[in-house]
């Protein structure tokens, strides 16, 4: 039997200190999933994490989360720039379905047992997880990412671009990359890149700063930008990695240089870096209906995997319906 709890006694250990050091020896969490990338996300932030230990005490199960509360209201939201989170099975568990569904109904407890009026998580690629949950009344919803699996022969995927991708590198023949944009000027070229398409950026400097500092240290991240003959900054996007994947997490582009080719040249750059590391190349996941028609002209590949979503109290879903009215009357 499996035993679970908010808060395990370890000598002194809460369950952060314990997920720090599983972290630590488990590479094959997405980056996403991390202690580090968590910690840096939701600075300034309550977050925490769900322990399953098995009987000898090895963790075996983990849903780290960030924890929100409003007028004295909890809710269960994914961070920023996070694509993925929620239950992360380890591999022996995630192949034993009677395990699987043990693990899901002892984190339900444990969630209901935060007082919660809403609970969103971004469950992994492949996860089985979402189909239990599913059985214990939460929603599931399909996402989809996109993906090229494999960068070994880079021609070949060049090859699987659209004829539209393919007249873009063309007209970006005189621009080239550069990798040495400093994050500070990157993050002001992203607010003048909206700024100049009438939008406002979602994220501040700081949290942008932290994620840099953390992710460099591991050497989990680079920026890589593209410029023309004069220099001007053409295009940019911040990209992380992890043992499995390069994830194109924020990129931006000069509105005035649409027409260069330089969007193009920005993802055949990262797509470099990401055959380098020998990892995937991640577009990150959109549900937006032009920027993935943008991403499947690269040869990418849709990659589905399920949002877990539940209202424990009539009156949040309530509130919730009503802002969304309220932002498309807005749009």
């Amino acid at each position: 039997m499996l035993s679970l709890q908010t808060i395990i006694n370890c000598g002194d250990m809460t369950n952060k200190q314990l997920y720090s050091e599983f972290c630590q020896s488990n590479t094959d969490l997405p980056i996403f999933m991390q202690y580090w990338w968590m910690d840096a996300v939701c600075a300034g932030k309550q977050w925490d994490v769900l322990l399953a230990m098995d009987d000898s005490g090895a963790i075996m199960a983990v849903l780290p989360y960030l924890l929100r509360s409003r007028m004295r209201v909890n809710y269960m939201i994914m961070p920023q720039m996070t694509q993925i989170g929620g239950m992360w099975l380890r591999e022996d568990v995630r192949n034993n379905e009677d395990k699987v569904r043990e693990v899901c109904r002892q984190f339900q407890n444990e969630l209901m047992a935060l007082n919660l009026s809403y609970y969103y998580q971004h469950y992994p690629l492949h996860s089985t997880a979402p189909q239990y949950m599913q059985e214990l009344g939460y929603k599931i919803k399909k996402r989809i990412t996109y993906r090229i699996e494999d960068l070994s022969d880079l021609d070949a995927v060049i090859d699987s671009f659209s004829k539209n991708k393919k007249r873009q590198l063309q007209k970006a023949l005189s621009l080239h990359a550069d990798l040495s944009l400093h994050v500070e000027d990157f993050y002001r070229f992203h607010v003048d890149c909206l700024q100049q398409q009438g939008k406002v950026i979602s994220y501040t400097r700081e949290f942008l700063l932290v994620l840099e500092r953390k992710a460099s240290r591991l050497n989990q991240c680079q920026i890589v930008a593209v410029r023309n003959a004069d220099e001007e900054l053409l295009a940019a996007a911040f990209l992380v990695w992890d043992k499995h994947s390069m994830y194109y997490l924020i990129p931006c582009y000069s509105p005035q240089y649409k027409d260069s080719g330089a969007s193009a040249l920005l993802v055949l750059e990262a797509m470099k870096l990401a055959r380098k590391q020998g990892v995937a190349f991640d577009f990150e996941g959109s549900m937006i209906k032009g920027v993935a028609q943008h991403y499947k002209q690269f040869g990418s590949k849709p990659v589905t995997y399920y949002s877990v979503e539940k209202y424990y109290h009539w009156w949040f879903w309530l509130a919730n319906a009503w802002n969304r009215l309220r932002e498309r009357k807005m749009r």
